[in-house]
């Protein structure tokens, strides 16, 4: 027998990896002669490249970038096989990166995403994936753009750097320093929000808090990318709020397909096809999948529903273990999940099984695998 173990995070108590390991050590303590494949899942924010690299062959390429406050760190792209190259936005410009006493989105940049981009076309990958999650900025990606040789200008024609302040001062974008070798090269975005530049749901409002933004500096941030969205319109003919995810990773999703003509895809998805995915469950007989809680949400592109769908179109029988359900999880089943169980009965409560979530799964994973062993299907 073969089973596939494919499970999103339990947020704030089991890692994608930890739980990959609790269930391979239930299917051998109770499972004879059972092949188990582990797939780590990430969500295109931190840990993406390693979840890729866990399963699929290529190289972690050490880059010199500036962090969101213009630190000099080391960062790592991912280049692989293939040739195509995974840039984790995380990895130069995540929020991880700057201490939380530090956190202002008016003070930080893109920058290191962009050096990152620049270094691996410049090694000859012309197919990369960026993931954009867990950023620390609220740039517009301009400060990408400035890596790439885009010059963004104030009134007095000076370069700015790049960063949520900036954006306020902005007069002019001139891209006819851009590189060249950008428009041979595909770039596919890992993106699962749909928000607008700008506006109650843009990316100001919605992820500037998140990113230290008090309600003054994120009255600061909206006025700052309203300019940018009204230089976008005059200058290039496009407007960012008519596009779906445009407010992404602070409006690097704006960034990247205005300038760099870049497909915004599915997050999971995405990761899913970088890991060979359809490959790594050929013959399978089960898979195994799951999240902390399953919702309605969860059939809104989570990670759940991108495997049950390879499932179903594999014709493999898939389950999910989650922490919990909520209102409308029911509909998971149309998208190839044909049992679901849960680790939290309605007498244990959120903060015993929070804490106590590695014995508990543990505990479900045993209980699923006997129920295998006994029936040889869930």
């Amino acid at each position: 027998m073969k089973i596939v173990f494919s499970s999103d995070s339990f947020k704030g108590s089991l890692s994608s990896a930890k739980i990959n390991e609790l269930l391979t050590k239930a299917a051998k303590d109770v499972l004879k002669n059972c092949e188990t494949v582990p797939v780590i899942l990430a969500d295109g924010g931190e840990g993406t490249l390693d979840a890729v690299l866990s399963v699929k062959k290529g190289r972690r390429i050490p880059v010199t970038v500036h962090d969101p406050l213009m630190n000099t760190i080391t960062a790592y792209y991912g280049s692989f096989d293939d040739g195509k190259a995974l840039v984790e936005m995380a990895q130069a410009s995540g929020l991880t990166l700057v201490p939380e006493k530090k956190r202002d989105p008016l003070l930080t940049g893109s920058i290191g995403t962009g050096e990152m981009i620049r270094t691996a076309i410049e090694a000859g990958h012309k197919d990369i994936v960026v993931a954009i999650g867990g950023s620390a900025t609220n740039d517009g990606g301009t400060g990408m753009l400035t890596a790439l040789g885009i010059k963004i200008l104030d009134k007095n024609g000076k370069m700015l750097r790049g960063t949520g302040s900036d954006l306020a001062r902005i007069a002019d974008i001139d891209p006819d320093g851009m590189m060249p070798e950008l428009k041979d090269t595909h770039i596919t975005v890992m993106c699962d929000v749909t928000n607008p530049l700008c506006g109650p749901m843009g990316a100001s409002f919605v992820f500037g808090p998140q990113k230290g933004a008090d309600e003054e500096k994120v009255k600061r941030l909206e006025a700052g990318m309203e300019n940018y969205r009204d230089i976008l319109i005059h200058r290039f003919g496009t407007d960012p709020d008519s596009i779906p995810g445009a407010g992404a990773a602070g409006g690097m999703g704006a960034a990247l397909k205005i300038f760099l003509g870049a497909e915004l895809r599915s997050g999971i998805e995405t990761l899913l096809d970088l890991c060979d995915y359809d490959s790594l469950i050929g013959g399978a007989d089960l898979i195994i999948t799951g999240e902390g809680r399953l919702d309605s949400q969860s059939c809104a592109g989570k990670a759940v529903q991108g495997v049950g769908l390879r499932a179903k179109k594999a014709g493999i029988p898939c389950i999910a273990i989650c922490g919990c359900t909520g209102e409308g999880y029911e509909k998971i089943r149309e998208y190839g999940i044909s049992e679901v169980t849960v680790l939290a009965e309605d007498d244990i409560s959120r903060e015993y099984a929070m804490l106590h979530a590695e014995q508990l799964y543990y505990e479900k994973a045993l209980s699923v695998m006997k129920q295998i062993e006994k029936t040889r299907f869930f």
